[in-house]
């Protein structure tokens, strides 16, 4: 079977150091078994997009070589295709109406208020799915055996938002299957989320990658690095220094001598020498 990697950014603003090495790891983890290695912009949440944003992204991957196969897909063309889930969702009859707000809710898992409550269509609500105590198991690329009883330590999640815009964990299922990814690698930041991501696809009868998590860049202070919290850009003028960091980053030793090389000298040395298994067994790493 052939390999399909992906990365898909949030338009929210220019990528900086932690999107930029999971933009890496995954192309490597792609190309280094001569797969393909697509580009997705997770733009489905309009009001957290920052004009300008998608160009940029799209440029910094381009000057830092990290050149994607196909066409970029838009999740914001996609609409019918979550539409569709959703539908088969209900028709299992596993997604509720919720009107409850955040004030209400205490505690880390959602306890089933509305579960058995008659909400009208007319008011404004989120759609939740119901979980079990089923446990999902997966083995982690990087960060090995995870484990996680969703009902006891997540609850019924949200798969469609008060404000009709589609849940991010619907989304990226349709979508991953939609495009035949086998592999995601992405940052340890989404771990938690990934057995919610893993009943999904079990429901919606699609395949399930594999996945691995690299260890999230985080600031002195133990922040992850995001647009949330106000992380600067890369340097578009300095790509070579950005790979060759990220290379570091990910614990692929490169050698010195690669800040001579230019940038398609040094994604090819990242590619014949990529290893998972040098990546760092960690959640976080600061930078």
């Amino acid at each position: 079977m052939s390999v399909i990697g992906r990365f898909a950014p949030s338009p929210t603003g220019p990528l900086h150091f932690g999107s930029v090495v999971a933009a890496v790891a995954s192309y490597l983890q792609a190309k280094s078994q001569n797969g393909q290695w697509l580009v997705r912009i997770d733009d489905i949440d309009p009001p957290r997009e920052q004009s300008g944003a998608c160009d940029s992204i799209l440029k910094t991957l381009e000057l830092l070589g990290l050149h994607w196969d196909g066409e970029v897909l838009f999740q914001r063309h996609r609409q019918d295709a979550y539409q569709e889930a959703l539908d088969l969702l209900s028709s299992k009859k596993l997604i509720y109406r919720c009107n409850c707000s955040r004030k209400q809710l205490q505690g880390n898992a959602y306890p089933g208020t509305c579960r058995l409550k008659a909400h009208s269509s007319k008011q404004q609500h989120a759609l939740r799915i119901i979980t079990n105590q089923t446990p999902v198991n997966f083995n982690d690329g990087i960060q090995g055996h995870v484990q996680q009883n969703l009902e006891n330590d997540v609850g019924d999640f949200i798969v469609r938002r008060a404000d009709d815009l589609i849940a991010y964990h619907i989304a990226v299922v349709v979508d991953d299957a939609w495009q035949g990814i086998t592999e995601i690698v992405r940052g340890a930041d989404l771990l938690d989320v990934t057995s919610r991501q893993i009943y999904l696809q079990r429901i919606l009868n699609v395949p399930t990658p594999a996945y691995a998590h690299i260890p999230a860049a985080v600031d002195a202070d133990g922040k992850k690095l995001s647009k949330q919290h106000h992380a600067r850009p890369v340097n578009d003028d300095q790509p070579e220094t950005i790979l060759f960091l990220a290379l570091e980053f990910l614990g692929q030793q490169p050698d010195e001598v690669l800040l001579q090389g230019n940038v398609e000298e040094i994604i090819q040395w990242g590619v014949k020498n990529w290893s998972m298994k040098n990546v760092p067994e960690k959640a976080t790493i600061e930078i």
